[in-house]
């Protein structure tokens, strides 16, 4: 639905305060009111009574000229990873999948255009950046984003392709809706995704669907590498068959605790109204 087709039951003034909340993030996490307006496209007044009400609520400190986002803002994710039934499946096979490749692993769902992290085992190394669950990434540029946008509806994958802004991140990005449509039917025939540096230079990253046990895909697990150590090929041959057993292990667990509670983990992210089927960061 475009933003000028609103349905009659829309709270605008929800949405704007929604909008000043995701305005915070890991490179601003302290914003000005100025910053603030301009970011989420508000008038200075509109942004202050936002805030202001937020701050009240204790979901936003003011110090001064900046305001930040409190610990109170986990209590919005809390009721949903709360009732969450697949990140807590997959997390001991997450554990064990890192302790066997060495590298950082995560699970993740499509919400919109982007992958959202809803479970994640870091590597012991030490990162360039810290992912968490919450972290999101562009869909079409990530190994998992891809495993789950191949198994979509051919309707539903043009319709994401047609909101998408495909930008050109790195050298190797693939921005062509046309070769991303052949790289998706690739993923769908293989079984799995390898991304080779384009969300970054110097990341590669392996993914593979993870199916409730009616066979539609609701999830992505990843494996992600620093390019300088493992190659593609390697990422095939040493990672792939770690990755691919204990995404079997999730789907087997999946099985044992039914497809209602594995569609618990939150149907509303990447299924559509007739629910029909279908961060230098890692990937």
């Amino acid at each position: 639905m475009l933003p000028g087709d609103r349905a009659p039951h829309f709270v605008r003034s929800f949405e704007r305060g929604l909008a000043v909340i995701r305005s915070f993030d890991a490179e601003h996490p302290a914003r000005t009111l100025s910053e603030v307006a301009q970011t989420c496209e508000l008038t200075r007044a509109a942004a202050r009574r936002l805030l202001l009400t937020l701050v009240d609520l204790g979901y936003v400190h003011q110090d001064g000229r900046h305001f930040r986002l409190t610990p109170r803002v986990l209590e919005l994710g809390y009721s949903y990873l709360s009732s969450v039934t697949l990140p807590q499946i997959a997390e001991p096979y997450l554990e064990q999948l890192v302790d066997r490749v060495r590298e950082s692993s995560s699970l993740c769902v499509l919400d919109g255009q982007d992958i959202v992290y809803v479970a994640r085992v870091p590597t012991r190394r030490i990162m360039t950046a810290a992912i968490t669950v919450g972290t999101r990434f562009p869909a079409y540029v990530t190994s998992v984003g891809r495993v789950i946008l191949a198994h979509l509806p051919e309707e539903e994958v043009e319709l994401h392709l047609g909101r998408a802004e495909l930008k050109q991140l790195t050298s190797r990005t693939i921005t062509s809706p046309g070769r991303l449509r052949a790289e998706l039917g690739r993923v769908r025939r293989q079984g799995y995704a390898i991304v080779d540096q384009e969300l970054e230079e110097g990341l590669r990253s392996v993914a593979a669907p993870v199916r409730e046990p009616d066979g539609e895909v609701v999830a992505g697990v990843n494996i992600a590498v620093h390019a300088g150590r493992t190659s593609v090929d390697s990422i095939r041959a040493d990672l792939l068959p770690h990755l691919l057993a204990a995404v079997a292990r999730i789907e087997a667990d999946l099985r044992i605790t039914g497809p209602a509670r594995a569609a618990s983990h939150g149907s509303g992210t990447h299924r559509s109204s007739s629910s029909r089927r279908s961060p230098a960061p890692p990937a």
